[in-house]
């Protein structure tokens, strides 16, 4: 089946977002991303993620959310053990060193 977009082929689309994590279809396979192994597509906009590009044929890149990600790394996780961890940390008043109270 080939996906047709102003005449070009379409590689690469955001499926389906749930609470879980996105689903994308990718050179006629799908994939889900969930939030616990990619944490940095939770709570960006529907925009940011579904501009996904196809680079090489291999390479997936939101350029909204400067996230890079090979195909590979879909298919053969445990190759690629290194994990994305995002760390809240408190704010500060740069002025005076004290923690500011989220509002």
């Amino acid at each position: 089946m080939k996906l047709l977009k102003r005449g070009k082929d379409i590689s690469v689309s955001v499926e389906n977002i749930t609470p879980f994590g996105i689903w994308i279809f990718v050179k006629e396979k799908e994939y889900l991303l969930s939030y616990k192994v990619y944490p940095y597509f939770k709570d960006q906009t529907l925009g940011s993620i579904q501009n996904v590009q196809l680079l090489h044929g291999y390479h997936l890149y939101w350029p909204e959310l400067d996230v890079d990600l090979e195909i590979d790394n879909l298919e053969n996780p445990q190759k690629y053990p290194l994990k994305s961890t995002i760390i809240k940390k408190p704010l500060t008043s740069h002025s005076t060193g004290r923690r500011i109270a989220a509002r």
